[in-house]
């Protein structure tokens, strides 16, 4: 789009996006669709939708779109025609025919995401934050913390409102963004004023082609930084991140200025020190969190006083202090606000007590590696963890370790319990035991849970097998502890 007239005032929004195709019709594509619907016969000189299976809803919405002079296609996998500007839905990849027939039609795609930062007013803020695992907790965390700090945020994206519906509602100065990897692959201008990246392990590989192009798809969310003099904040605890650091100077010198969160040695190392960075968050003496930017030194509150649980959470509380002094708020509203913080549901929420056993639903962790961290979270307390659901055929050596270290013991369920049952066998994790649902689950670890043990619903699987989705096996497990609690 370049020598485009552009609006004043906006981040890149042009006076005339053309011709205008909208790829995928889920949540971000219709809030994507109804913002040109808007603009149509002003802005937008043509809207198609191609919106893919036809859905009730989906039906519905069309018939209304096409009265305000839309084009909605269903079913179809070519995309004819010629556009201006193509904003593709989060779960078409980019590998898809479906993609590549809009991208050949196109004279750009973009996500969602950048469609919202290109129109936001050019004074608003963006914090994007990503990463495997932890998102979401971060996302809120910031935003909670920006919010004590007097400022107008929003937490947007995967979390919230779609970002281009809080842009067109004109109300929020700090857009919060949880940006996943499907959203990031489709950028090109995004340049948030803060980036955070947590950490980066397999996952969505099917969507992606390979761990390379899911790792690509995440650093891009820092490729405009050094144009833009933004902030990152990058988990040095993480091998990925760290390695990333290293090419970074390799090749001349990291171009935009960072806060590293810990280091290799965990999160007690101050990179100032070990690397000669002029900034770094970590946990210092005591366990009290620590970020020193930009030539001052923020001694915030001591980890064993958070009600966010685990050696995960401490970073993820590191993550979203440093974004929000960064961007100016004061260490009095950010230790408050870490300190009024509460869990999120389904990730380590606490669920209730049954006969002196603490149950804790953290239905979110849906692959190995955040399972990994829920086992760490309860130290010197060894959980039982219940393990299973819809089986994603990750590598399960690394959970068998970590149980062996950490789990007092472990139950298997739902469709993925054979090859877990499998992979204990032999290991010295004791007792392993087999149930069929999750309630059977529940049931079998309650059944050898002691006063004071800690009870963990922690599956390292989908959920497709018994529920639609994570937020309804958290929700019914939290139900079926408080009626074993009723009954206890």
């Amino acid at each position: 789009m370049e020598n485009v007239e552009m609006i004043a005032g906006k981040k890149h929004a042009p006076k005339n996006l053309g011709r205008v195709l909208i790829l995928g019709l889920g949540k971000s594509g219709t809030a994507a669709a109804e913002y040109c619907l808007d603009a149509l016969g002003s802005r937008v000189e043509t809207l198609a939708v191609a919106a893919g299976a036809p859905g009730e809803a989906a039906l519905v919405w069309a018939e209304g779109a096409r009265e305000r002079g839309a084009v909605v296609l269903f079913d179809h996998e070519t995309i004819e025609g010629a556009y201006d500007l193509c904003i593709a839905s989060p779960g078409i990849s980019e590998n898809s025919p479906f993609y590549r027939s809009a991208a050949a039609a196109s004279a750009e795609v973009i996500s969602e995401v950048e469609f919202a930062w290109r129109e936001s007013d050019a004074s608003s803020k963006w914090v994007a934050i990503t990463g495997t695992n932890g998102k979401t907790t971060t996302t809120a965390l910031t935003c909670h913390l920006l919010r004590e700090a007097g400022m107008n945020a929003a937490a947007v994206g995967n979390i919230g409102e779609t970002c281009i519906d809080a842009v067109a509602a004109g109300n929020t100065d700090v857009y919060v963004a949880e940006t996943s990897s499907y959203q990031l692959a489709s950028t090109r201008l995004f340049a948030p004023d803060v980036a955070v990246v947590l950490n980066i392990t397999p996952d969505h590989l099917s969507w992606h082609g390979s761990l390379e192009a899911y790792a690509a798809a995440k650093w891009k969310v820092l490729a405009n930084l050094g144009v833009s003099g933004g902030v990152a904040v990058l988990d040095a605890c993480d091998d990925a991140v760290r390695a990333k650091i290293r090419e970074l100077r390799a090749r001349g010198g990291v171009p935009f200025r960072y806060i590293p969160i810990g280091g290799a040695s965990g999160l007690g190392a101050d990179m100032r020190a070990t690397c000669g960075t002029g900034a770094a968050a970590f946990r210092g003496d005591g366990g009290q969190l620590v970020v020193a930017w930009d030539g001052r030194v923020s001694d915030l509150v001591f980890v064993d006083d958070l009600q966010i649980k685990g050696g995960h959470n401490q970073q993820n509380a590191l993550a979203a202090a440093a974004c929000a002094l960064v961007l100016g708020a004061t260490d009095t509203a950010v230790g408050e606000g870490l300190l009024t913080f509460r869990p999120l549901e389904h990730r380590i929420e606490p669920a209730g007590l049954v006969d002196g056993v603490a149950c804790y639903n953290d239905s979110k962790a849906t692959n190995v590696d955040a399972t990994l961290v829920a086992l760490t979270a309860f130290l010197p307390t060894r959980p039982i963890v219940l393990l299973g659901g819809r089986d994603k055929g990750t590598d399960l050596a690394p959970l068998v370790a970590a149980c062996e270290e950490n789990a007092r013991a472990v139950v298997c369920f739902g469709e993925a319990r054979e090859r877990f049952l499998a992979a204990f066998a032999g290991s010295g994790v004791s007792p392993v035991l087999s149930a069929g649902t999750m309630e059977e689950a529940l049931d079998a670890a309650l059944s050898i849970a002691e006063d004071g043990d800690v009870v963990v619903l922690s599956p390292a699987c989908a959920s497709f097998d018994e529920f639609s989705c994570f937020e309804e096996r958290g929700d019914v497990f939290k139900r079926l502890v408080a009626d074993r609690a009723g009954k206890a």
